[in-house]
This record gives C-alpha cells, structure tokens and sequence, in this order.
C-alpha cells in the first residue's frame, strides 16, 4: 500500500498537535529503563518523548518523578541538577522541584517566593513495572490522575518473571521501525546468518544463532483484525514433512507501538518502537518467558543483540555501528559467508531503516504479496489517525483481552491446524 504525502505525515508524525502524537498520548509510554534511575538520589536521566524534553528521576524515598527538561524559572536544564532531599534542584540558581513539579525551594528569591509564583513544572505521572519507568502524557482526570489506568506489559504481568532488555536510538520515524518489527519475510534473508535454516522441530536458540526449521524464503500471508490491532501467520514449508505440515509463527501488532514477535524455544520475544518526535525512535526488545527454567540473562541477551553500552552503544544508546561508518559492515566477512556483514539483528535492521531516510517517501514503494501485514498497519493506522482527529477514542484503548493473554508463536504443526487457535493462553497468575 503506498500513500499519499499527506497520509504518510498522518502514519508518521508525533509532535505538536499531530493526531498520532495524540493516539500515542492516550496509552502509557516507556520514558527509560528501570535500571538507569535504579539509585535513590542518584544521576536524573534525559528522555524524549513524542518531541518534548524529559528529566526522570528517582528521590530519597524511591519515588518516580518524570518533569519537563528545562528548569521553570530560566530553563536551564535539570539534567544537570542535585538529586537530593526529596527533589531535583536546578545548577543555575538552587530552584528545586520535587516529583509532581512542586516546587520546594528557591533560594535566590525572598521568603514566600514559590507561593507568589503560582506555578508549577510540568511534570507527569510515572509508574514501574517490566524493567521499564512508565509516563503518562495524556489528558488526565480533574483530580489530575490520568485517564486510563497503568497496566503491566506483556512481559511482566506479575512480579517475578525473567526478562531482559536491550536499548537503541534509531535515526528514523516509529513507523519504519514498526513495519520492520511486523515484517515476518525480510528475517529469511537480512538475518539469515543469525537465523540458518536446519533440521530442527522449532526455532531453536543457542548462544550465536536462531535454527529454524525452514529454507522458505516466501512466507505465504494470512490477517487477522482485532480489537487491540491485527495478527498475522507467515506460513512456510519445513524441511521435514513439508507435504503434510507448515512452519507458523505468527506476529501481533498491539497498537499504537508494541508487537509480539514470533518467540524461539528459550523465550517469548515484544519490541516497542516507541517515538522520541518525528524523526527518532527509541527501539526496545525484551526477551522473556513465564517458566523460571527458560528465558536469558540481561548481560547475555545485551551480547547476542550486540546491544551492550562500551563495546556497541554509547551512553545515549545510540549507535557506535551507524550510517557514518556504513555500520562497520565487513565485506571481508561477506565473502567468507556472512550474509550482511553486519554484526547484530538490531544494527542489521537499522541499516535497512535509517537507509531509507527520517522519514521515507512511501508512495515510491512497490509493496508485494509478503508485505501483507506493513500494508495493513499502514491502512489501519492511517485510518485511526483520521478517526482520532474527528473525535474518536485512539486506536489500542478498547481492547476485549488483557495482554497476559496475548502470545505470538512459531513451531511445525499439521496443515489442518488453524494458524488463529495457536498462541492465545491462558492469563499468568502469580506462584
């Protein structure tokens, strides 16, 4: 599906007014990891949301505060504040502010200066959960909770669960991102190298590599609308019993930003493509599973992806394999077998994304049959933008399931199973 310059501004836009900033502003965002603000009075943390500048930060009590940037009185930037007693205060002139943008103290004004204001920072509530710090951006309720209430992320709907993640800045909008993510096709060739085909039952994970059970590079499509966005089948020939039985793995796409992709037998697998403004996404993939005997380890999941800050990441996360390096990409390797040169499944997609530009001119696409689902989130998003703007409630906030109940899968099964019974489990409940 290719569209028009003003449909794509409509699918990729965030910032300002721009409805689907205002979709995404209607679900809970992640602002960063857990992890980055895990000390109490610890080093406040930048983010950037849906084109606004955010300082996230943990206090004395352990209590999450998510404020704008720039300081309230001159706009000097908090991230350079004190983390201490119960608030962030501003370098330039001691203003301080604690977790709901109160603020404390202003030591460079008169007595009673901070009531004289009347003002507040802006600030925004923050919840924890799933390795995550949680922002809720939207319109909030007249005793300022916010709108909808927070629910845990697929990955972590109760305590207790393995999970870990990697971090990346991406160079282009969300939605090129995101239609990588639901592109079942392209990993039959860009990550061919990390995913080989053998004789195998299922994707099976060891330490370097992804073995799947199938040389089928052209996934026959089938679609599924639901009420929290769309699944899908990718639908192969295995190596074993191909005229009797097909390889399945099947993507959901929870709208606005987060998919369930097909999981491998050590772990389930979600990435959210989650927009930092118009032109950058924070990528997040989280490899997790429910039984405490499976899963991976954050440091081990981190060198699988080649995600780790020092050898592949700066401390922003972004890249240090990118497009002014042409991502390291080794040719030497290329010849020898290696089938992009590129080391890690994220920076192979990046190359493929952030080569296509901030933000690609998709009426010059020439889409085919496996590009069935990026066509169908294109179709639906658009058509939610619209329908957000004329009054709508934003797409993914009518949902009929809770997302504990939602699961993609991948495995061999009998061609007379129906691809729409497989995947959808039962909620996990505490032990």
């Amino acid at each position: 599906m290719r569209l028009t310059p003003e449909d794509n501004d409509l699918l990729c836009r965030v910032e300002d007014a721009a409805p689907m900033g205002g979709i995404m502003r209607r679900h809970w965002l992640p602002v960063c990891l857990s992890e980055e603000v895990a000390e109490k009075d610890g080093a406040p943390v930048r983010s950037r949301l849906l084109g606004e500048d955010l300082v996230v930060f943990r206090d004395t009590k352990g209590k999450l505060g998510v404020l704008g940037e720039y300081c309230l009185h001159r706009r000097a930037s908090l991230v350079f504040g004190r983390n201490e007693e119960c608030g962030l205060r501003c370098l330039y002139h001691g203003w301080k502010f604690d977790v709901d943008g109160n603020v404390v103290d202003m030591p460079s004004e008169a007595p009673g200066a901070a009531q004289r204001l009347g003002k507040k920072a802006k600030s925004y509530p923050a919840r924890e959960a799933g390795g995550f710090v949680w922002a809720w951006l939207g319109p909030r309720e007249p005793n300022g909770e916010p709108q909808r209430s927070f629910e845990p992320p697929a990955w972590a709907p109760v305590p207790g669960i393995k999970y870990a993640v990697v971090k990346m800045h991406a160079a282009c909008n969300w939605a090129q991102v995101l239609e990588g993510s639901i592109d079942s096709a392209h990993s039959s060739s860009l990550h061919s190298t990390n995913m080989p085909a053998g004789e195998v039952e299922g994707s099976t994970a060891t330490g370097d590599a992804w073995v799947r059970p199938s040389t089928d590079k052209a996934p026959r499509m089938q679609f599924e609308a639901t009420s929290y966005g769309f699944r899908y089948a990718a639908l192969r020939k295995p190596i074993r019993n191909a005229d009797t039985h097909q390889y399945v793995r099947t993507t959901l796409f929870l709208a606005p930003f987060t998919v369930l992709i097909p999981p491998n037998d050590q772990y389930k697998l979600s990435q959210m493509l989650v927009p930092m403004d118009d032109v950058n996404t924070m990528f997040y993939w989280v490899a997790w599973h429910p039984d405490p005997k499976k899963g991976i380890t954050q440091q081990a999941w981190r060198k699988f992806c080649a995600a780790e800050v020092g050898p592949d990441l700066d401390a922003d996360f972004r890249k240090k394999r990118n497009a002014s390096n042409l991502y390291l990409q080794d040719r030497n390797a290329m010849k020898r077998g290696d089938f992009t040169g590129i080391t890690g499944i994220p920076a192979q997609d990046m190359a493929m994304w952030e080569s296509m530009g901030p933000i690609t001119d998709r009426s010059e696409d020439n889409p085919g049959a496996s590009d069935l689902a990026v066509a169908q989130f294109r179709r639906m998003m658009v058509a939610a933008a619209k329908k957000f703007r004329d009054g709508a409630p934003a797409i993914g906030t009518t949902k009929d399931m809770p997302y504990a109940s939602l699961s993609s899968f991948e495995g061999v099964v009998p061609k007379a199973v129906d691809w729409r019974t497989l995947g959808i489990e039962e909620p996990v409940t505490a032990k």
